[in-house]
């Protein structure tokens, strides 16, 4: 082999060389810019921390909707899946028409809530649990007489496009202590 046959081939081993390593340096600053925009998006994605205080407030917004006396108004609180066991009904509620139909008769009584004692559960950003103890002050439509009911709750919340909903309420009166 001649001289200048070697000084090409050291030329092309270098040039391959070459390339090889700046192919390389692309990859990894493609895949460094790939992980630092993925890890962006995730922290600008990530929805803010859910709180107690929050799903505590749910309540009182439910709440709001029973003094409106407006039963598709409390009805608009449930998701359209929603499962409802309810205080006044041995009837199960599981879509939007039957719920609507358990508030119109409810409602007649002009109840307002107040919760007595609640154990939240934040599960994940999108779904959390509110269980615990409730008074109803109701009122007889007929008399005016108004009397305290005591109750079990138990919600269960799900953010959905953005608006938390029950996805199932339970209410059972409180048994007496025995």
């Amino acid at each position: 082999m001649n001289r200048m046959s070697r000084t090409r081939g050291r030329s092309r081993s270098r040039t391959r060389g070459v390339l090889a390593a700046g192919v390389a340096v692309a990859a990894l600053g493609t895949l460094a810019a790939g992980v630092g925009t993925a890890q962006a998006d995730q922290k600008e994605r990530r929805p803010a921390k859910v709180t107690e205080r929050e799903i505590a407030g749910l309540f009182d917004r439910w709440n709001a909707a029973l003094r409106t006396g407006d039963a598709e108004k409390v009805t608009e609180r449930y998701a359209e899946d929603a499962v409802l066991l309810p205080t006044a009904s041995p009837r199960i509620r599981t879509d939007h028409a039957a719920i609507t139909d358990y508030f119109e008769h409810f409602l007649r009584n002009s109840p307002r809530g107040e919760k007595l004692r609640s154990e939240i559960t934040v599960l994940d950003e999108n779904s959390a649990l509110d269980a615990g103890l409730y008074r109803f002050h109701l009122t007889d439509p007929g008399t005016g007489a108004t009397r305290a009911v005591d109750a079990r709750y138990t919600y269960v919340y799900e953010k959905r496009g953005g608006d938390w909903l029950i996805v199932n309420h339970h209410s059972s009166v409180l048994p007496a202590e025995g």
